[in-house]
């Protein structure tokens, strides 16, 4: 039953990085591909029907962590306290920025909403980024289960480097769905700037593996291996559809690539929620300390019906939002 309460978080923070991370990514290439006033609302409007419903995942599995593993939940909650009232606080500001830019019709209202929306993103997405570096990396826990590092210590090196490459990654996300989903000009733009971004995420998805391999992955296991294998292949994929103008077929590969990345980074940790540092068996894993087998069970078949219940809802939302928009 852990290891069924470990898969089902892994699997909602994948889905919340899948579909929220194209929110995000559209808000940082949104100033690079968007010239006018006119086609920053279109970039907007591209994620309008879909980004309120996405933050649902990230919300659903803090709610799961709670109830499956409350003692990870207490001491990743303590220990990444100030991050995570920073995100609130950027969550709130992008969401702000989405439904008040149209508001009014001035352009000093419509930059300042604008800025607010990249700004926001870009922050959001490198301390999602720096959240998940300290993960990998571990953190001081101490025997209690209480978080005994600083701010300081979570802005070390490799969190900033996996920080910046999850920018990267999601930049280029976005600009395969803005390039699927808005016609004419505009796309065309994103999908160009996926071809230069790309060269970025390849070098630190170079970077990251090696450094995360040397650090604290011993090649025991055949999916540890697969995985980074996997997703380098699916990038791959990525640029080739791009140079091929398959805009469709490169967010299919970008989603794939995203995905197996966050499968390789939980099957670094498992069975560890918070890993220790600096040795990874300090921490808290998902069988120490052991959940209450009636909370564990109740839980789990509440999160699978939502679950169930989302994947029905889901596409029909897709179904009736498909389409291009276009900037005229």
């Amino acid at each position: 039953m852990s290891v069924a309460g470990f898969i089902v978080i892994a699997f909602m923070l994948t889905t919340y990085v899948l579909l929220d991370g194209y929110d995000l990514g559209v808000a940082v290439i949104a100033p690079l591909v968007a010239r006018t006033d006119r086609e920053r609302s279109v970039a907007m409007a591209s994620i309008g029907p879909f980004w309120n419903g996405n933050e649902v995942w990230l919300i659903a599995a803090g709610a799961a962590l709670f109830a499956l593993f409350p003692a990870a939940y207490a001491a990743s909650f303590s220990g990444f306290y100030l991050p995570f009232v920073i995100v609130l606080w950027l969550l709130m500001f992008r969401g702000i920025a989405l439904e008040l830019r149209e508001h009014l019709s001035s352009e000093l209202w419509h930059q300042f909403w604008d800025v607010a929306f990249c700004a926001s993103s870009v922050l959001l997405i490198f301390i999602f980024g720096l959240a998940l570096g300290n993960l990998l990396r571990g953190v001081p826990v101490n025997p209690a289960g209480y978080f005994q590092g600083t701010f300081a210590f979570l802005l070390n090196p490799y969190a900033a480097l996996v920080g910046c490459f999850a920018v990267a990654t999601l930049a280029m996300h976005g600009a395969a769905f803005a390039s699927m989903r808005i016609e004419g000009e505009l796309g065309a733009r994103a999908l160009e700037l996926l071809g230069q971004i790309w060269w970025a995420v390849l070098v630190f998805y170079v970077a990251v593996t090696a450094l995360t391999i040397a650090m604290r992955t011993p090649l025991t296991a055949w999916w540890l291996i697969a995985l980074p294998a996997l997703s380098l292949l699916a990038l791959l994929g990525a640029r080739y559809n791009a140079q091929k103008l398959r805009p469709t077929a490169t967010f299919a590969m970008s989603c794939v690539f995203v995905a197996v990345l966050l499968a390789a980074s939980a099957a670094t940790i498992f069975p560890y929620l918070l890993p220790g540092f600096p040795a990874r068996s300090s921490g808290i894993s998902i069988f120490q300390p052991p959940p209450s087998a009636v909370a564990l069970s109740c839980a789990l078949v509440v999160t699978l019906v939502g679950i169930v219940a989302v994947s029905i809802y889901s596409p029909i939302v897709w179904r009736r939002m498909a389409g291009k928009i276009r900037v005229e």
